[in-house]
């Protein structure tokens, strides 16, 4: 038996006052003999018997009386009749490192109240017991095993840093009841230290599966719910660039999406744009409860290279959501390799580029059957003006399917068939047929629709009113239709497609359908020519990575294709980090899965740039909405949780609480009717002994 308020048992001394006083109150009878009384000795003598009987018993109930009271209030617990204390115990702390816990009140942060009780828990083990600490958010090298040296796992404990990442509390779940099933150790308990954020149990449904397997009737789960205060949080769910095209000393726009995740409105807070650490632009917020608003922003590019935009706000009761990162290259200078049969066939293009005078283009061009010894990573972006199948074809898609970008034209001598052959394999849609006669100027094509939404017509022209392309005519084309994966940008009257787009794993294809020649068309010779061809060049040439939306903590898969052997990481942190390619089973994708802070990753061979990644967090771990009990209590349900939930309050007595607990049920009620039972037994018997005493 253990009692959880042993300083009450010091009330047992008052069991002696009864004693004291039997013996204070006993009575010195007189003895006085009469020899007509005689006969009555023996009847006297058996009541005085049954009277000093009676008051011993008196005596006795008295005393049991004050035991009970005391044993009462002092609580006693019943062992189990299986191992109790002296059983060795395995023990998970679970510590919620998600960025919801940064939240300060006026006992500190949660984050760091969690730390203090996971440390001010040690005090419930002994010699012998386990402690395994496991934050939500771990990295892939971080050591979960159980310890017996509570130094060691204070050290940890210390050691856990609230993350960016957004994990649920299912997950951390799973690796605890690992680690408890794996234990030899009877007693088996996970202690949850959380602030139990309402969508973070886990992300969909179908994400929970029956974990009654891990988790026997004999373990614990006790959950520490730091409580919560209102808070004020706005937090930057996106962030997207406008622009398709990224040129030094251009104007580029971003659209933003903050949202007000408080329960009150918002006024005149600042949101900025930051361009590599430097402020840009900036907007006023004004926002309602829990209301979402798109917010634009403008400014001019002034640096080339790797740029990296973000959004930020004022600070609030969440920092780690106030900022959201993108990025995108804009070369200095981009470096084209053009791919012929004739060089006389490039000529307009090379016009068109500045050739011999633009410091923008350094312009490579070969003959096509030089393709196959070149090496397509020094390149941005190549142009092919050329028909025929050869080996270069499959080089070209791994080219573009790894990022990069193909400009194509039919040469000045291609046929239908050997165009046809190159648009299939390069996965294109293949031309139905060739239209008209090359230098025939019967009955030239025109241009029909222009999507001038498409991001190649973004400021081509000067005078807004005035934005129309002048038709070239058109003496001899390719019949071609975009496929599903296709974008028509240039139609002709025929429905067929002059200029399209295709996606081609994470890179893409601009095809025309007519050579750059004066026998096929007279477009070199029109206003729009020049302009279109830079501003072609310039679209295949840039990267954006908008479309990757990579959350902190997942993993990331960078292009390292030509990267060497070794790859050099640049962290958001500016710490590096350098990764040996010959451990890699596919030496042109990394992958990169220690995430856990928001930013820009950047992957270099050497000094060259191989790719970039911008990470954010999960905008849900910005809701800062409560769970209940009840609900933890129905998650477990759905897990097939069959051990025990104890719930504490961090305003209690956690150690008595965990104590009681592992020790079984109270037994201060049972000792409580005792003390009624018996003073209603020491009434009857007193009652008795005063009527003996009378007579």
């Amino acid at each position: 038996m253990t009692f959880l308020n042993p300083a009450v048992l010091f009330g047992l001394i008052a069991a002696s006052v009864p004693i004291l006083l039997h013996f204070l109150n006993l009575r010195k009878l007189k003895k006085i003999e009469f020899s007509t009384l005689s006969f009555l000795k023996e009847l006297q003598k058996t009541k005085i018997r049954r009277i000093k009987l009676k008051q011993w018993l008196l005596l006795l109930l008295r005393v049991l009386i004050i035991i009970f009271l005391v044993l009462a209030f002092a609580r006693p617990t019943v062992k189990s009749f299986l191992p109790g204390s002296s059983a060795k115990t395995t023990a998970v702390f679970l510590i919620d490192n998600t960025f919801s816990m940064s939240v300060v009140d006026q006992n500190g942060s949660y984050f760091n109240q969690s730390k203090q009780l996971a440390k001010n828990l040690l005090s419930n083990f002994q010699n012998g017991d386990e402690i395994a600490v496991l934050p939500f958010y771990i990295s892939d090298n971080y050591d979960s095993s159980p310890k017996t040296d509570f130094s060691f796992v204070k050290k940890e404990i210390d050691g856990i840093n609230i993350s960016h990442a957004g994990k649920t509390l299912n997950e951390a779940l799973i690796k605890a009841g690992k680690i408890i099933y794996e234990s030899k150790n009877f007693n088996k308990e996970i202690y949850i230290l959380t602030d139990l954020q309402k969508n973070g149990f886990y992300n969909l449904q179908n994400e929970l599966s029956d974990l009654s397997s891990l988790f026997a009737e004999n373990v614990r789960i006790y959950l520490l719910n730091i409580p919560g205060k209102e808070t004020v949080n706005l937090g930057v769910d996106d962030i997207k660039t406008e622009n398709q095209i990224f040129e030094k000393n251009k104007t580029i726009g971003f659209t933003s999406k903050i949202t007000n995740y408080s329960q009150t409105s918002i006024n005149n807070n600042v949101a900025s744009l930051f361009i590599n650490g430097k402020r840009s632009s900036q907007q006023s917020i004004n926002l309602a409860p829990n209301e979402s608003k798109e917010f634009s922003f403008e400014t001019t590019l002034a640096d080339t290279g790797i740029i990296s935009a973000h959004v930020e706000l004022e600070d609030d009761d969440v920092l780690h959501d106030n900022k959201r990162y993108t990025a995108f290259y804009v070369p200095e200078n981009l470096s084209i390799l053009i791919v012929t049969e004739d060089s006389g066939e490039s000529k307009f293009i090379k016009l068109a580029l500045g050739f011999g005078t633009s410091q923008r283009f350094k312009i490579t061009e070969i003959n096509r059957s030089r393709l196959p010894s070149q090496n397509l990573n020094n390149f941005d972006v190549v142009c092919l003006i050329a028909s025929g199948v050869s080996s270069y074809n499959e080089k070209l898609s791994a080219f573009v399917e790894s990022g990069k970008s193909l400009i194509l034209f039919p040469g000045s001598k291609s046929t239908l068939q050997n165009f046809q052959n190159t648009c299939r394999s390069l996965n294109l849609p293949m031309p139905q047929s060739a239209i008209g006669k090359i230098n025939s100027t019967d009955s030239p094509a025109q241009f029909d629709k222009i999507d001038l939404e498409h991001p190649l017509f973004k400021d081509l022209f000067e005078d807004k009113s005035k934005n129309k392309i002048e038709s070239p005519d058109i003496f001899y084309y390719y019949r071609l239709f975009p496929a599903k994966n296709g974008r028509s940008i240039i139609s002709l009257f025929d429905g067929s497609s002059f200029l399209s787009e295709y996606k081609s794993g994470i890179g893409k294809i601009l095809l025309f359908g007519s050579a750059p020649d004066f026998g096929w068309n007279t477009f070199p010779l029109k206003a729009s020519f020049a302009p279109l061809i830079y501003k072609s060049f310039m679209y295949a040439s840039s990267v954006s990575k908008d479309q990757n939306n990579f959350l902190a903590g997942n993993e990331i898969t960078a292009n390292i294709t030509g990267g060497g052997n070794q790859i050099k990481i640049l962290l958001p942190d500016n710490g590096t980090e350098f990764i040996n390619t010959d451990s890699l089973t596919n030496k042109n994708f990394l992958t990169y899965n220690r995430t856990d802070n928001a930013g820009v990753y950047k992957f270099y061979s050497g000094s060259r740039l191989r790719d970039f990644i911008s990470v954010n967090h999960d905008q849900r771990e910005s809701d800062l909405q409560k769970a209940s009990d009840d609900d933890f209590k129905s998650y477990l349900e759905q897990i097939g949780f069959k051990g025990s939930l104890v719930s504490i309050s961090i305003d209690d007595d956690i150690q008595k609480t965990i104590y009681q607990s592992r020790f079984g049920t109270e037994l201060w009620k049972y000792f409580l009717l005792l003390a009624l039972i018996t003073a209603l037994l020491e009434m009857f018997v007193a009652k008795s002994s005063k009527k003996d005493l009378n007579e």
